[in-house]
């Protein structure tokens, strides 16, 4: 008995190192690529806070801020669908710096002149460079990985993408927030990211070919998914333009709202894997109605908590992160259940097409419950409702078999994948070979 139990720790060390070096193998690989993702996504981070923030500051109304901020949302989808062409046009590298280039200067441009109309252009703008950023790395990341490494090299860019939004919370509390210090720190970390990729000796990535969806045909194969990626658009757009706004109305101090900010988007990260796991074991659809109830509970509760206790608000936050920000791949890897491999990329894209138009309007609509409940707490009513809503008509959709009922046997592996561009699932370790990325939409009909 003593000989067997020395045996399993033994056993266990040697698979734990192995995984290790596994994980260590991809970090030296890909290092260019991750220190990139983590100083880009540490500035777009820090900037997607600091301006509504500073908007607020300014006198700015909740609504104007979330009619400003979703203008980002905006440009994303339009960069989803043209910031290819310069990408296969001049290279993957010279595209990079480009991108990098132009979205610095929007960052720099904010601090010219202080206009709510100029800074939704601005924003608009940035949305389509970001996105043409986002683009770059995840083709570079698929080119240059293996089918059997490809999970890893996934996961770790989505740890570098968390940890860097989080810690780039942090740096709200250098400088002062009415100066152009903040926009300098910005524009640093952006301009720093592109160091890694114009020293990088690594191959140059052929750009992934493009096709058309029929997004009327995809939807009605897979509604709960598609319209859980529109919830989740709704929540994330919201939660990061008018969370900052929430914080400051409610009282809190520069130092205390990054943290608030940081525990829910590390709480994000956290519970990506326990989410998954148990998305994996039960019957997804329940699972996707039960996220949904969930916030709506939890929206609630911090509704009443929020200002009566500041600790009791952070422990809410970690955990109303880890919901909010799970449920975007719970609904992909839902979608995916009923679609075959080589489905997964046009699927994806339709996929990050509804969580787009979901961020663009969810923070004007938020904006909006504020400004007709007179009240910051508005943001969770608004929360409430539309996760509530989901929820429901989920539950409907499952308890009626009117959607396609998976068993949990049979259902594809959950995956950790942010919304950021529909490169994204080229990388997806679900397919063998990520060749397809959406080209157009086709609005009905057979191709």
């Amino acid at each position: 008995m003593a000989a067997g139990g020395g045996i399993l720790p033994g056993r266990a060390k040697t698979k734990y190192l192995y995984l290790l070096q596994l994980m260590a193998s991809t970090m030296i690989s890909f290092i260019a690529l991750y220190t990139a993702v983590f100083l880009l996504m540490t500035g777009i981070g820090l900037l997607g806070t600091y301006l509504p923030l500073r908007l607020t500051l300014e006198g700015v109304s909740a609504q104007m801020v979330g009619f400003v901020m979703s203008a980002y949302y905006l440009g994303m989808i339009v960069g989803a669908f043209q910031c290819h062409r310069l990408i296969k046009s001049v290279g993957h590298i010279r595209a990079f710096a480009a991108f990098a280039a132009l979205t610095t200067a929007f960052i720099m441009l904010h601090g010219m002149y202080m206009s709510p109309l100029f800074w939704g252009l601005l924003r608009f703008f940035c949305g389509i460079s970001t996105i043409g950023l986002y683009m770059v790395i995840e083709s570079w990341l698929n080119e240059c990985a293996e089918p059997a490494s490809r999970g890893r090299v996934l996961s770790i860019y989505m740890v570098m993408s968390f940890l860097g939004m989080g810690i780039g919370q942090q740096l709200l509390n250098f400088g002062e927030q009415q100066k152009m210090q903040m926009f300098y720190l910005v524009g640093l970390m952006v301009a720093l990211s592109l160091v890694p990729v114009a020293v990088t000796r690594s191959i140059h990535p052929q750009l992934p070919k493009f096709e058309r969806f029929n997004i009327v045909e995809l939807f009605r194969r897979a509604p709960t998914g598609m319209l859980g990626c529109f919830s989740s658009g709704m929540l994330n757009g919201a939660f990061y333009s008018i969370g900052p706004v929430f914080c400051h109305q409610i009282g809190l101090s520069v130092s205390e709202l990054s943290l608030v900010m940081t525990v829910t988007i590390i709480g994000g990260l956290v519970l990506q894997w326990p989410v998954g796991t148990l998305s994996d074991r039960f019957d997804r659809t329940y699972m996707l109605a039960f996220l949904g109830l969930s916030i709506a509970i939890l929206s609630i509760v911090i509704l009443l908590l929020a200002e009566k206790s500041y600790s009791a608000f952070l422990v809410l936050m970690v955990v109303f992160g880890g919901l909010i920000f799970t449920l975007y791949p719970v609904s992909v890897a839902r979608a995916h259940d009923v679609f075959d491999a080589d489905d997964i990329v046009p699927v994806s894209s339709v996929l990050l097409l509804f969580y787009g138009i979901g961020a663009t309007i969810g923070p004007v609509l938020a904006s909006t419950v504020m400004a007709s409940m007179n009240s910051g707490y508005g943001l969770y009513a608004y929360f409430s409702v539309i996760a509530f809503l989901y929820g429901v008509v989920t539950f409907y959709l499952r308890h009626r078999e009117i959607i396609t009922v998976v068993s949990a046997e049979d259902s594809s592996e959950f995956v950790i994948i942010k919304n950021t561009s529909p490169m994204a699932a080229v990388i997806d370790p679900r397919i063998d070979v990520g060749d397809k990325v959406v080209d157009d939409v086709d609005g009905g009909g057979d191709r």
